[in-house]
């Protein structure tokens, strides 16, 4: 994220002399960050003029100008603009968003870390951020900019005197990753894992796999891929990470021979409670994310930390006060007249395998009283011909993770919805607009309610209306886990 500085980032010569552009106007200008849209832009920004499907920035230049933009890089001339308007004109604005991304990279000393994978990148690449912020200036992603624009931006937006760099880089197409992780051309590259996530873009998950190794295509020589051992992609991406180049395996995971181990943990309802063997190094920690998947997630944390020169013990004690990106986890009580109901908020996203590892981890809570368990399931989308057993399949997670109640939502989930028991059924319909209401009616105290579904089913409306029932309460669950 864009760390606040008393150093421009960005002065009027090197950004122009970055992209071969043209300076018209006042010509020394100094920004302090970089945007691409009026809505967020601060004072000091640069503001490029992206074109994109039916909307052009160059439409907003006069605004951003307005609302205090350093200077407007364009690939036009934009009517109306006075004479002395900073102005910084290119080829292609997008084509300079990149140049100007590379050229962040090439004058940074941080050492850098590239995520992907078809789970967990976002939570990971927060989590490196959190263990790493206490330890050096930590540059990273916003929320999941992580395509073709998102990640020349965050390039662009890291501080030249910055210590640390992490990047998410995300694909729904092959070819989408290799000239992405050029552009960062990180010391170390890690996959969380690979799954049948974009599957109707892809021939096989096999295709998957090898879209996720592109990451190495940047790697640095003799840098360090990081993978999941307990993955069966393993062996395939690290032969591709050592095809490439790289001059160092470090894998995480149960698996005994994983670098990255754990050894004991204890799950609990708000927390887990590690013992691992990173690198040859003990630590216990807690993680203030619970979540058996989040465990394994928090192992290569850990291992990108080491790797990168970090200190494991500051790392580990951060990943006390660990909290869950929006929408990916949070935990949310709401106050009733008569006590109290819990959400598990996974309203931004939903695949298969983190569907069963989020009914886990709401298997592992327990409601209070004579609470319930209810989960509220949208459409899993991208599956392709995978999307009817993908759906129907997730019933045999439900029954062994002790749901009392599933609300559905979406023609997709319908074959869920077909194939659940009748006491299992609360209610189903094709909108969450038109479930919302019907999840609210059904909620009482000690109740702990899961979210979950794809971006595009937006479960955030249910999201809204359960929060609409009470007001918020600031409340820890300390039950006691169990040990596995």
């Amino acid at each position: 994220m864009p760390t606040p500085s008393s150093q421009p980032l960005w002065t009027a010569s090197d950004a122009s002399a970055a992209m071969s552009a043209t300076i018209s106007g006042a010509p020394n200008w100094e920004a302090h960050g970089v945007s691409i849209d009026t809505r967020t832009l601060v004072p000091g920004d640069m503001f490029f003029a992206l074109q994109g499907d039916g909307n052009d920035g160059h439409d907003y230049v006069a605004q951003a100008l307005e609302k205090g933009a350093a200077c407007a890089v364009v690939a036009r001339p934009v009517d109306g603009l006075a004479p002395e308007a900073p102005v910084l004109q290119v080829s292609d604005t997008l084509k300079g968003l990149e140049e100007l991304g590379r050229a962040a990279r090439a004058r940074s000393k941080a050492r850098i870390c590239a995520v992907t994978g078809s789970v967990g990148k976002t939570g990971t690449k927060e989590g490196l951020l959190h263990m790493l912020n206490g330890q050096g200036k930590t540059h990273a992603s916003v929320a999941s900019y992580n395509n073709h624009i998102g990640v020349p931006l965050t390039l662009a937006r890291m501080p030249g005197d910055a210590d640390f760099g992490i990047f998410e880089i995300g694909m729904n197409h092959a070819g989408e990753i290799s000239p992405l992780t050029q552009m960062v051309r990180p010391e170390a590259a890690l996959i969380t894992t690979v799954e049948a996530v974009h599957i109707e873009n892809f021939n096989s998950v096999d295709e998957i796999a090898d879209a996720k190794g592109e990451i190495f295509d940047g790697l640095q020589p003799g840098g360090v891929a990081i993978l999941n051992q307990d993955n069966p992609y393993f062996e395939r991406l690290k032969a591709k990470a050592l095809a490439v180049g790289a001059g160092r395996i470090v894998a995480f995971g149960r698996h005994d021979m994983a670098d990255a181990r754990v050894t004991r943990m204890s799950l609990k309802p708000d927390a887990s409670y590690v013992t691992a063997s990173i690198c040859d190094h003990d630590i216990t920690y807690k993680l203030g994310v619970p979540g058996e998947h989040i465990v394994i997630n928090s192992l290569a944390m850990l291992a990108c930390v080491h790797v990168l020169g970090g200190d494991l013990a500051l790392a580990g004690l951060a990943l006390g006060t660990l909290e869950p990106p929006a929408g990916r986890g949070s935990r949310i009580e709401v106050a009733l007249p008569r006590g109290s109901f819990l959400i598990i908020d996974e309203s931004y996203n939903a695949n298969p395998t983190s569907m069963r590892a989020t009914l886990q981890a709401l298997g592992h809570t327990p409601p209070a009283g004579r609470g319930r368990r209810i989960a509220v399931l949208g459409d899993m989308l991208e599956l392709g011909d995978q999307a009817v057993s993908g759906h129907a399949g997730l019933k045999q997670p439900i029954i062994e993770n002790g749901v009392d109640l599933v609300f559905a939502c979406g023609p997709l989930m319908e074959n869920l919805w077909d194939v659940l028991p009748v006491n299992l059924r609360g209610a189903y319909a094709d909108k969450s607009t038109d479930l919302a209401p019907r999840v609210a009616d059904e909620i009482e105290p000690g109740d702990v309610v899961m979210l979950k579904g794809s971006f595009g089913s937006r479960m955030s409306k249910v999201l809204d209306a359960l929060k609409q029932l009470g007001p918020l309460v600031d409340n820890k669950n300390d039950e006691h886990g169990e040990l596995v």
